[in-house]
């Protein structure tokens, strides 16, 4: 996997006071997965996952179902969105689908959680805020995961993530839709913490606050490209200002 620089830019003081007034807001964080809680393929190359991907295609006599760039993407959500569409249903899409969540399973054993990742989700959820996984996943990668973290409490049932109905994928707010239906909540007082434009576009069609996670320099630029106001380069000034909030605060002296 290609590394990148990471950017740990210390956060302004017009940022800081953006940031506080998403966080003060939100009574609901929708989370995207592989980026703001982990790096799901770490150790695991999602590169490695779409070739073989395109392999199997290519078995099949399928290649053709994919344009150059799609084929040379080594993303393995592009690839089966890809042939989703050309495919959409039916058997083909059922078993590249089921091949990414068998890679994704195995993915887990060596993902690397995002730095202050488990604190923060731990300490809103103590404060009172409902949380939720919104992804392009697999559900039980997540659930796998957060289970594995210690963390699967924080979430209960909240897990809404790819199904075989590949166009209801980000950026199709459809994830978040469901979050918001089940937890009941009005998307107003929600936030969504993502770092793709796909999250961003999702967020801003449910009509969900977004807050951008980027650990590289190219990942921010294409957030902020896409439109999202709000880019952080690390979740601690997140956590520090949950920590600080007036209601964590009377939370902790009760």
């Amino acid at each position: 996997m290609t590394s990148e620089t990471t950017t740990q830019a210390e956060p302004s003081e017009n940022e800081t006071d953006a940031l506080r007034d998403l966080i003060e807001r939100a009574r609901v964080v929708l989370w995207d997965f592989d980026g703001p809680i982990c790096r799901l393929f770490a150790g695991h190359t999602a590169e490695s996952v779409a070739a073989g991907m395109v392999d199997r295609l290519a078995e099949l006599g399928l290649a053709d179902l994919l344009t150059d760039a799609e084929r040379d993407t080594l993303d393995p959500q592009v690839v089966l969105t890809a042939v989703g569409g050309a495919r959409p249903g039916g058997e083909l899409v059922a078993e590249l689908e089921e091949l990414l969540t068998e890679e994704e399973l195995r993915a887990t054993a060596s993902a690397m959680p995002t730095a202050y990742a488990d604190p923060l989700i731990r300490t809103w959820t103590a404060v009172g805020a409902r949380l939720a996984v919104t992804t392009n996943n697999s559900p039980l990668v997540v659930h796998a995961y957060l289970a594995g973290r210690g963390l699967a409490g924080c979430f209960g049932p909240h897990v809404y993530g790819r199904s075989r109905d590949l166009h209801l994928l980000k950026p199709d707010p459809d994830c978040l839709d469901r979050a918001l239906a089940a937890l009941g909540a009005d998307p107003a007082d929600a936030l969504m913490i993502g770092d793709s434009p796909t999250d961003w576009f999702a967020a801003r069609t449910a009509g969900v606050p977004f807050l951008g996670y980027a650990r590289s320099e190219r990942k921010a630029k294409l957030l902020r490209e896409a439109g999202a106001g709000q880019v952080v380069p690390s979740l601690e000034p997140v956590l520090n200002l949950v920590r600080a909030l007036p209601w964590a605060a009377a939370r902790e002296r009760g």
